[in-house]
């Protein structure tokens, strides 16, 4: 029995090690495999990057380009489809968005989309440069005259410069697509010619009409295309479509490229270099002014607008003041706000983006408001009883705007003044009185209920 037992246990033994064996090398098996497999299946579907930008042609578009471009090329990205709804721009801008794409190393589809999405002028510049170009139906391309920036047509000996320019460089972007193509190229530019999505597949000047992206890659897949000059077979059919979306820099500029953005830049700006201009000495107005119209002049260039308007509105702001300091009964201020409304109706009337008239008319009516609370404190300011000399302020009460530890800014009849307090720390916030003035410097004490209101020192 004893010998029995024993061998039972032997041969459970034997089999409990040939079971940890088996497993053992089946998980070799596996773990190999992943590593053999894994790779290849992740590798075996391409990928291609989708950029998606709507707006006028603007270095926003250019650097959002640029950067997708960049990172294609680093992730070894199959193609890139550039999504485009313009209206058109800046021609300059143009040039260096058509240069990029052409030099890039990954194709480039263009892709005029979604539906009723328009590349328009500048647009249609772009959607030849692609490598391929595609677009949504219920779309349209073309009408690539060149006007000014207000619309309108460019004197003669300009326009005939600028129109062979451009319709050279349209038939140069077309020759691939042959003759048919660039004769319609050069229509979009001379004649001001525009095509629906059917009417430009007919012609040859795009290679599909797709619904969405991955219509666009199905149709476009196997397709053959000149890359800096060496022949590519795109590999689109399994690819699998990424989206870049924008950084906060990107969408800043893009931000300041719009009218009504513009527009509030330049009031907040010139409103705060006058404020500080009148009430100088905490340079937060100023510097708020400074960077506001800064970045109103950088939105200003992008959309190239009628510089002509701008003269309007400084013309607007300087009636607004000679009201406030004369008191004309709302003669000069009814002149300012036409000038005001006509000068940004002229500033904005490009025919890449619409005049933001709900923003002129806010921005006015908020100017008139203003207006008249500042004629009305400065009357009331100057039906006080006069108070002649230095000596005049002492006694005055005012506010302490920082704290005085034993310096800082106080407010006092209207003004700010450098302060020195003779009962040092005052808070800020707190109501001082002044007991003496020494040029443009004021001695302040905190004021009490039993402070007396007497002028007990001289003026020095």
């Amino acid at each position: 029995m004893a010998v029995l037992r024993s061998l039972r246990v032997g041969i459970s033994r034997r089999q409990i090690r040939g079971k940890l064996r088996f497993l053992g090398w089946l998980a070799v098996a596996v773990c190999l495999w992943a590593l053999l497999t894994g790779p290849a299946n992740a590798q075996a579907r391409p990928q291609v990057l989708h950029l998606q930008f709507s707006g006028p042609v603007t270095p926003a578009m250019l650097s959002y380009l640029e950067r997708g471009l960049r990172q294609a090329k680093a992730d070894g990205d199959v193609a890139v489809i550039f999504s485009l709804d313009t209206p058109g721009g800046s021609l300059d801008v143009t040039k260096r968005i058509s240069q990029a794409i052409q030099e890039s190393p990954v194709p480039v589809i263009v892709y005029v989309a979604p539906a009723r999405a328009w590349a328009a002028s500048a647009g249609t510049l772009i959607t030849l440069s692609g490598h391929l170009a595609a677009m949504a139906p219920e779309t349209l391309i073309g009408a690539a005259s060149p006007v000014n920036s207000n619309g309108e047509d460019l004197p003669e000996t300009e326009r005939k410069k600028t129109m062979e320019a451009l319709a050279a460089a349209a038939r140069s972007l077309a020759e691939r697509r042959g003759s048919t193509a660039v004769t319609w190229a050069a229509d979009t530019v001379q004649s001001a010619k525009a095509s629906t999505a059917v009417e430009a597949l007919q012609i040859g000047a795009i290679d599909a009409v797709a619904v969405d992206t991955n219509d666009l890659l199905r149709q476009l897949d196997g397709r053959r295309v000149a890359v800096n000059g060496e022949e590519r077979t795109l590999n689109l059919r399994d690819a699998e479509t990424v989206d870049l979306g924008r950084t906060f820099l990107e969408d800043l500029l893009a931000l300041l490229s719009n009218p009504a953005v513009a527009a509030i830049l330049l009031t907040l700006g010139i409103n705060a270099i006058l404020y500080e201009l009148s009430a100088p000495g905490g340079y937060v107005a100023g510097a708020i002014g400074v960077i506001a119209l800064l970045l109103a002049f950088y939105s200003l260039g992008t959309i190239e607008p009628n510089w002509a308007g701008l003269a309007f509105v400084v013309i607007a702001f300087v009636l607004f003041v000679v009201e406030v300091k004369v008191h004309t009964g709302g003669v000069l201020t009814i002149a300012g706000l036409t000038a005001f409304v006509l000068g940004y109706a002229m500033l904005f009337d490009t025919p890449y983006a619409p005049i933001p008239w709900a923003t002129i008319l806010g921005l006015a009516a908020g100017m008139a408001l203003f207006v008249a609370l500042a004629v009305r404190l400065v009357a009331r300011t100057q039906r006080r009883p006069s108070r002649v000399g230095g000596s005049g302020l002492i006694g005055s009460e005012g506010t302490a705007r920082t704290s005085l530890d034993p310096d800082g800014f106080v407010y006092v009849n209207g003004a700010r003044w450098e302060a020195l307090a003779d009962d040092p720390p005052i808070a800020e916030g707190s109501t001082v009185v002044v007991t003496h003035r020494e040029g443009h410097r004021l001695s302040v004490r905190r004021r009490s209920s039993h402070t007396p209101l007497t002028k007990e020192t001289p003026d020095v």
